[in-house]
C-alpha cells in the first residue's frame, strides 16, 4: 500500500511518520483491497485543547473510505481513524459476503426432502 503524508502547517517528525505508516499497514489485515491511503495532518487551533486533526482516505478497489478525528495528539487522532476505517473496512466484508449469496432457508434443507425425486 501506497502513504501519503501531508502535515499543513507544520513539519511532522520521523517517529510520527513511522507511527502513521505502521498504524495504516495494519489495517491490509482487514482487506487486500486497499491500494492507497492519504493522511492530512493539522492543528486546528493551537492555543486550545483536543486540536490535532487527522483526517484518512482509504483508496481501495471500487471505494473509498474516509475517517477524521480530531484529539489532544496525532497519534491519537490516527488511533481512531484506524479504529473507524478499521469498522469500515469490516462492514464493507459482510457486506460482501453476504452479496448474491444464498438464503439460509435454502442452506437449511433435509436430506429427506430429496428420498421422493430420487426414488422415481
Amino acid at each position: 500500500m501506497k502513504i501519503r503524508i501531508q502535515a499543513l502547517h507544520f513539519d511532522a517528525t520521523e517517529q510520527l511518520k513511522a507511527f502513521i505508516e505502521k498504524k495504516l499497514n495494519k489495517l491490509t489485515r482487514f482487506s487486500d483491497d486497499i491500494l492507497e491511503a492519504e493522511v492530512f495532518l493539522k492543528v486546528v487551533k493551537p492555543e486550545v485543547a483536543n486540536n490535532k486533526e487527522a483526517s484518512v482516505r482509504l483508496i481501495t478497489k471500487g471505494k473509498e473510505l474516509f475517517a477524521e478525528k480530531t484529539t489532544n495528539t496525532f497519534e491519537e487522532s490516527i488511533d481512531v481513524c484506524c479504529a473507524a476505517l478499521k469498522h469500515q473496512l469490516e462492514k464493507r466484508k459482510d457486506a460482501h459476503r453476504h452479496d448474491g449469496a444464498i438464503p439460509e432457508e435454502i442452506l437449511d434443507v433435509d436430506d429427506n426432502d430429496f428420498e421422493d425425486v430420487l426414488d422415481d
